[in-house]
C-alpha cells in the first residue's frame, strides 16, 4: 500500500507526516507499505523546514535526504491512499486526479474515519465517509511564518493523526483469514 501525504509547499506538513509514517510503521511493520509527499504549489528540491525538521526529529523521525516535489496527476494516481493537510488541497488533488476520489482524505477525516472499528479497509473508508461532516474536522494548519511552538503544535497534531491510519493501512494489508 502506497499512501501519499500533500500539503502545500511539501517543506512542513506533509514531510512530517511521510517520515513520521515512516518511523511509526517500522515499530510494527506493515507489509508493503510505502510512504511518500507531494505539495500542490511545492518548493521543489528544497529540502523540509528547518522547525519541521526540529519538531520531527523531536517526534521520532528523520529529515535527511527529502526533497520537495510538486503534486501531478501522475504521482496522484500512483498512490493507493491520498492524505491531504486541508480540505483544500483534497480538492486540488482531486483536480489533478479525479478517479483517486474514494481514496483521497484529509489526514482529520481519514484518522477520525479509521478510528471506526467497522472500518477494514479503503473501500470502508470511503463508504463511511458521509458519517462524518466536514465542518467537525480540523485542517491541519500551515506554520510557515510561525514561531517554533507552533511548528510543534503542528508536529503534534499529525502525530496524533497518524496513529488510526497507519492501525488501517495494517489492517487492510493484512492477509485474509478465512
Amino acid at each position: 500500500m502506497h499512501v501519499l501525504f500533500v500539503c502545500t509547499g511539501n517543506i512542513c506538513r506533509s514531510p512530517l507526516a511521510e517520515r513520521l509514517a515512516v518511523a511509526y510503521s517500522a515499530r510494527s511493520p506493515i507489509p508493503n507499505f510505502t510512504v511518500s509527499s507531494a505539495g500542490t504549489r511545492a518548493m521543489i528540491g528544497h529540502p523540509i523546514h528547518h522547525e519541521a525538521a526540529v519538531v520531527l526529529e523531536a517526534l521520532g523521525g528523520h529529515p535527511s535526504n527529502f526533497a520537495a516535489r510538486q503534486l501531478n496527476s501522475r504521482i496522484a494516481s500512483a498512490a493507493d491512499l491520498i492524505l491531504t493537510m486541508t480540505m483544500a488541497q483534497r480538492g486540488a488533488a482531486l483536480q489533478l486526479a479525479p478517479h483517486q476520489l474514494h481514496r483521497t482524505f484529509t489526514l482529520s477525516e481519514a484518522a477520525e474515519l479509521a478510528s471506526d472499528v467497522n472500518v477494514r479497509n479503503l473501500s470502508d473508508l470511503a463508504a463511511h465517509r458521509p458519517q462524518v461532516a466536514d465542518h467537525e474536522l480540523s485542517d491541519v494548519p500551515d506554520p510557515i511564518g510561525q514561531n517554533s511552538e507552533f511548528f510543534a503544535t503542528v508536529g503534534v497534531q499529525i502525530s496524533n493523526l497518524l496513529p488510526p491510519v497507519l492501525e488501517l493501512c495494517r489492517r487492510a494489508s493484512a492477509p485474509a483469514t478465512d
